[in-house]
């Protein structure tokens, strides 16, 4: 979705020029931004499906406890030093890790 074409307000006068070119170009950047959230969760993906095939493979458990919470707490240390909120960060790992599970299910259940 591109932002940067005027919004309505600022296509009847109501929003200074510059300050509807300043909302564009910061639009634009979120839009940017989020284009590379959705390739890297692809990426992610990716990945976490081969770590389901392999854990199929070797009748592993789809889960791994131990895994999540050490890369929770990893999260949460680099959200604080990025100036994250830590409990998103953690509520978008945990959200993350849910549907990797669901995945791995789906594959030792051989439906993928």
């Amino acid at each position: 979705m591109n932002n940067s074409a005027p919004d309505e307000a600022a296509a009847t006068g109501a929003i200074d020029e510059n300050v509807a070119a300043e909302l564009a170009r910061l639009r634009d950047s979120i839009d940017n931004i989020d284009a590379a959230v959705v390739h890297m969760l692809a990426e992610r993906f990716k990945c976490t499906q081969q770590v389901g095939h392999l854990k199929a493979k070797h009748q592993l458990p789809p889960a791994d406890p131990t895994r999540e919470a050490r890369q929770i707490a990893r999260l949460r240390e680099l959200a604080e030093n990025a100036k994250l909120d830590p409990a998103f960060a953690e509520k978008l790992l945990n959200f993350i890790i849910a549907e990797v599970i669901r995945h791995h299910e789906t594959i030792a259940a051989g439906e993928e």
